[in-house]
């Protein structure tokens, strides 16, 4: 239905001024945690992924993505930490069971006590800040489950006005951007960010809304860049590079003496005809989306060689913009445009230009009051020298493929990520690196449950070790056995280690999926 499509239009108004003010804590919690991390809270983890409905539904199995933030499990490692984990269906025990085995120092009783997972039993391909705002019922149980010290909070995979809804109910301050904000996330605010903060990005056009407006968009690139082969479409809310599209211009010849109005016909026509929309999606509901979102057009930038680093910040509540991690994401698809997973940390040739202006669009985005978790992606291309060219792509304000990733490197092994060198460290100096994918198993491993996949990793040896801060950590378990998807993060102590464990995780469940050998 129509009405399924998009985000609803929750909240008003006056909510508003309500959230601001609750938003007004962050910062004295902030200070708090950061003097004394043991200080009492309650947190409540809010893995809605609040984007178009209709691209969630491209997902297959959207609602395990919400056991992506299932790493925040390990805050239950402060004994004094409450957790509320919300879901769209019940997380399975021995999911929760694997993360909370992987706590330091705290008995697996006492931090079991301190969680509680509270489902709404709902799988459709909707939001869950939205299921959860239709259920009265849900949200008082969930309001009287908060026990509200003055350092409990929220954290989202993403705020849109669904969550501000749920943070005015629930009377707890959200970590991250506020809705307002959300615009310099989408394909357009990240355009006019990066020209705002001096950043390096493709030519294009911006605030597109129909096809019109991208006819004329593709005639004026064509023209102001004679040797322009293709152009990339991008729809404002499209993620994971679903929602990109490419038009090639050569049969067009847009630069030949012809007048405006016989071009933008030209395109427009080719525009059902020619372009190439992914998973060999039809062009007609490319555009009906393209016209719903809006987005952007820009020029192709071409390369034998291309490789796509992103660079992940923090903007506390205090204004301040700190380093995550750098990575290069393993992208997938005819025009390798599809993330498909992610190694860290990013080629050490591109790192110190990502810190420079990933450090330079946090501090603006802090500037303008933004909070939270965010990443940028970009685009490198090889120049003569063996010099990399970046150029800025978009701007993510949320927790990204690459975020749980980091999260459960830093959360497992008590290490820090220099700032400088863009490598981790453990305690002891010695390095650690990782590939992470959210889709590592073949297609013979459909059907395992989240206890077989459990098993076969421990026999095989795969299972992380605090010993050796080595191994797989798996997550998206609940996804396997429907969808024949599974994430893993692979941390070795080399880069070509963490590779060997990559492709060791790939054939171990490819061959034991096909034995019950390893059944206790």
């Amino acid at each position: 239905m129509a009405e399924e499509c998009a985000l609803p239009p929750v909240g008003c108004p006056s909510d508003e001024p309500r959230f601001r003010q609750i938003q007004s804590r962050l910062p004295e919690i902030w200070r708090s945690l950061t003097e004394e991390p043991q200080r009492e809270r309650t947190v409540v983890v809010l893995p809605s992924m609040s984007l178009d409905a209709s691209e969630l539904a491209r997902l297959g199995g959207s609602v395990h993505y919400e056991e992506r933030l299932l790493f925040f499990l390990t805050l239950l490692s402060f004994p004094r930490t409450r957790l509320i984990y919300l879901s769209s269906c019940p997380i399975p025990d021995e999911v929760v069971s694997y993360y909370l085995q992987f706590l330091p120092g705290v008995p697996f009783s006492h931090a079991r006590a301190r969680l509680r997972m509270l489902s709404v039993m709902d799988r459709s391909d909707r939001p869950l800040s939205w299921k959860i705002l239709e259920r009265p019922a849900f949200l008082e149980r969930l309001r009287r489950s908060v026990v509200n010290a003055p350092a409990s909070h929220m954290e989202v995979y993403r705020c849109t006005s669904l969550e501000r809804e749920l943070a005015v109910a629930l009377d707890l301050p959200i970590l991250g951007a506020d809705p307002g904000h959300l615009d310099r996330g989408t394909k357009s605010g990240s355009r006019r960010t990066f020209a705002e903060a001096g950043i390096r990005h493709a030519d294009g056009f911006a605030d597109l809304r129909d096809e019109q407006d991208i006819a004329q968009a593709v005639v004026h690139l064509a023209r102001r860049n004679p040797r322009l082969r293709r152009v990339i479409l991008k729809l404002n809310e499209g993620f994971a590079g679903a929602g990109n599209a490419v038009l090639s211009l050569g049969a067009l010849k847009l630069q030949e003496e012809t007048s405006n109005a016989e071009a933008v016909r030209r395109v427009l026509e080719a525009l059902h005809r020619r372009l190439k929309v992914p998973g060999g999606g039809k062009p007609g509901c490319y555009l009906q989306s393209f016209c719903r979102q809006g987005g952007v057009v820009e020029a192709y930038l071409e390369g034998r060689r291309r490789e796509a680093p992103t660079v992940q910040l923090y903007l506390t509540p205090l204004g301040e913009a700190f380093l995550d991690s750098t990575h290069d994401q393993i992208m997938g698809g005819p025009e390798q445009m599809n993330y498909l997973g992610c190694r860290f940390p990013a080629r050490q040739e591109v790192r110190p230009e990502l810190h420079q202006a990933g450090l330079a669009l946090g501090r603006h985005l802090a500037g303008l009051g933004v909070v939270g978790p965010l990443s940028i992606d970009f685009l490198a291309v090889p120049s003569r020298g063996g010099r990399w060219n970046l150029h800025a792509l978009e701007i993510n304000l949320r927790r990204g493929g690459t975020s749980h990733s980091m999260q459960a490197l830093r959360f497992l092994t008590g290490g820090s990520y220099h700032p400088i060198e863009g490598v981790f460290y453990l305690a002891t100096g010695e390095k650690r690196y990782y590939i992470a994918a959210d889709s590592v198993a073949p297609p013979s491993a459909r059907g395992l449950a989240p206890r077989d996949l459990i098993d076969v990793s421990t026999d095989a040896g795969l299972h992380y070790k605090s010993s050796t801060h080595r191994g797989v950590v798996f997550h998206m378990m609940g996804s396997l056995s429907q969808y024949g998807r599974v994430g893993a993060t692979c941390i070795g102590a080399t880069p070509a280690d963490a590779q060997a464990l990559f492709e060791l995780t790939g054939r171990t469940l490819d061959e034991e999926s096909r034995s019950t050998r390893w059944i206790g």
